[in-house]
């Protein structure tokens, strides 16, 4: 059985189904769904994952030619995390005979890591990474430089580095105008394990990665202590946890997906040639396999069908890898010493093949005219956007202000009593917006897009 030292985060406290904002009550209910189910249909129903079907995931929406959007890439993650989860759960109940409050936490890692995985990007603002660079600019680069002096370290530094990541978290756990406690009232457990970075802002390096605006920073310290996530040695007062080990899960599926699924959208955008992308997949198998899935390939004329065929194949080898390094290096995971992801730590062909289509991807995909083009456009619609909101919440007495306000959401707290609430509040609107919404707006604002009658 192993080792149950203080130094070591513990399944049966890992997996907890208390709801953040509703720790006072506690009804476990009859049925054929546990909370964690419950967490993930919660979230199939809400508004805001209905929204990322017009989110852009890489290349720009809609088009003649389906390629992936925010919810349709969620969806996938959520399948391969599951499946995942699952595995991983697999090798490690041998680990746990005897400890049956470590196995039936383990039952339920499947159900988490699918909730957590349609959760991973719903704090993502529009126009995919672009949206969010616009958002840093504007206050590292742009007219919001003004307010430094005005804001803490720690809230200057939330802006400067604004995270989809983080975004997620408050935008599950805060309680808006007019909502209930503690958000969507998720289980402690699915709200850790969308954590990616689990640090404060402060903290956020030359990577500009973090898990938690100021405005969380005690409510992901009470739902980490909850779950006995490890804190990790910091400089100062600045808050760093070891990250709930589910993470690792969730992160390996993002990874599988958007790394395979790119490079197939790509295929179908005439981006890259299906002389190029065949031998790239058939990369991650060995000869014999490469064989057999070529003698499979050759009855079928559609290349789309090809690609398809050759994707499910490496992502089925890939959730067997990603279990394997789970579970060879679940010591380190709960010991809060595991370096790198889980891709980083897969046998060495699967990795190489893994590293190539990496390559490819920053080569050919990322800097395709198309993808600029979207980049282009979302940096300047999001930052008009962010200005004229950001004015009018700074300076509401004014009559355009006054009108501008009018629009927004009364969920959104453009009144709050402080400078970084109201800046908040102008990102919480914006960074729930669909591509569609904030194109629509910036061509109204601008006259470009007025409706008069004769």
């Amino acid at each position: 059985m192993p080792d149950k030292s203080t130094d070591r985060m513990r399944w049966e406290k890992l997996i907890s189904d208390k709801r953040f904002g509703l720790e006072h009550y506690h009804d476990p209910k009859p049925g054929a769904r546990n909370d964690f189910q419950r967490d993930f249909d919660r979230l199939v129903f809400s508004s805001p994952f209905r929204r990322l079907q017009n989110k852009t995931q890489v290349f720009p929406l809609p088009g003649s030619i389906f390629v992936h959007n925010r919810l349709t890439h969620s969806l996938e993650v959520s399948c391969v995390g599951r499946s995942l989860a699952n595995e991983v759960a697999i090798r490690l109940r041998p680990r746990y005979a005897g400890n049956d409050r470590a196995l039936d936490s383990l039952n339920y890692i499947g159900d988490i890591v699918a909730a957590a995985c349609l959760a991973h990007d719903l704090g993502n603002p529009p126009f995919g990474h672009s949206g969010e660079k616009a958002i840093q600019a504007y206050f590292s680069e742009g007219a919001g430089g003004r307010f430094r002096s005005q804001l803490s370290e720690r809230e200057w530094n939330d802006l400067i580095h604004f995270e989809g990541n983080a975004n997620a978290f408050r935008l599950l756990t805060h309680q808006f105008n007019g909502r209930r406690q503690g958000g969507f009232a998720m289980t402690y457990s699915t709200l850790a394990s969308i954590v990616k970075y689990p640090f404060e802002s402060t903290l956020a390096g030359k990577h500009g990665k973090f898990g938690f605006f100021a405005s969380e920073h005690a409510d992901f310290i009470r739902v980490a202590d909850e779950l006995g996530m490890l804190p990790a040695q910091t400089d100062g007062n600045a808050v760093k946890y070891s990250r709930h080990p589910l993470v690792y899960i969730v992160e390996a599926a993002d990874d599988i997906c958007y790394e395979i699924m790119d490079i197939e959208d790509a295929h179908k955008l005439k981006i890259l040639t299906t002389d190029e992308v065949l031998p790239l997949l058939l990369g991650y198998f060995d000869e014999e396999r490469q064989q057999h899935m070529l003698k499979v390939m050759s009855h079928v004329d559609d290349p789309n069908e090809k690609i398809a065929y050759l994707r499910s194949c490496i992502v089925g080898v890939l959730v067997g890898k990603c279990a394997d390094a789970f579970a060879e290096h679940e010591d380190e995971i709960l010991g809060g010493t595991f370096s790198g992801s889980l891709v980083d730590h897969i046998t060495p062909l699967e990795k190489e093949g893994y590293r190539r289509c990496e390559a490819l991807s920053w080569d050919k995909i990322y800097c395709a005219s198309d993808v600029v083009e979207i980049e282009l456009a979302g940096t300047r619609i999001m930052s008009f956007l962010i200005d004229e909101l950001v004015k009018a919440v700074t300076d509401p007495t004014l009559n355009y202000s006054r009108l501008l306000l009018a629009k927004v959401p009364a969920q959104y707290e453009i009144h709050a009593p402080t400078l970084y609430g109201k800046i908040q509040a102008v990102l919480d609107h914006i960074s729930g917006m669909t591509d569609v919404y904030a194109l629509d707006l910036y061509r109204r604002l601008n006259g470009m897009s007025l409706k008069i009658n004769n």
